[in-house]
């Protein structure tokens, strides 16, 4: 049995039990049309790669989203990672997603906060 980083039990392929869960429900809510374009793992460039003053390569700095998905009422772009709770690296991340993205919404479901998938942040960007 393999776990992720921060000894999650991996899931059929996804990284926690709760992902797991998350992405059935996603999938269903596409099945029923209420969302549409369901992709996961997908990467956003925060930075891209350059080289410094010495001609060193420095990597570029990613953030990978675990779902991206359009609602279908109103064509919302949300972008959702689940979470078993916020790291400093998750944190800085999100805020320059959310300086980068101008037509998303960011959804976090996090376990440091305490709450269920029927009662989660937003962040409007």
């Amino acid at each position: 049995m393999r776990f992720s980083k921060y000894n999650a039990k991996r899931i059929n392929g996804y990284d926690s039990k709760k992902e797991a869960k998350r992405a059935e429900e996603l999938k269903l809510l596409q099945k029923s049309g209420a969302i549409r374009n369901l992709k996961e793992q997908t990467a956003f460039i925060l930075q891209p790669n350059f080289r410094d003053d010495s001609g060193k390569m420095v990597r570029a700095i990613k953030y990978v989203a675990d779902f991206i998905y359009v609602k279908t009422c109103d064509n919302c772009l949300m972008i959702e990672d689940v979470k078993g709770w916020r790291t400093k690296d998750y944190i800085i991340k999100s805020k320059m997603l959310k300086k980068h993205i101008a037509d998303g919404t960011i959804r976090e479901i996090c376990n440091d906060i305490d709450f269920n998938f029927s009662n989660v942040i937003f962040f409007e960007s």
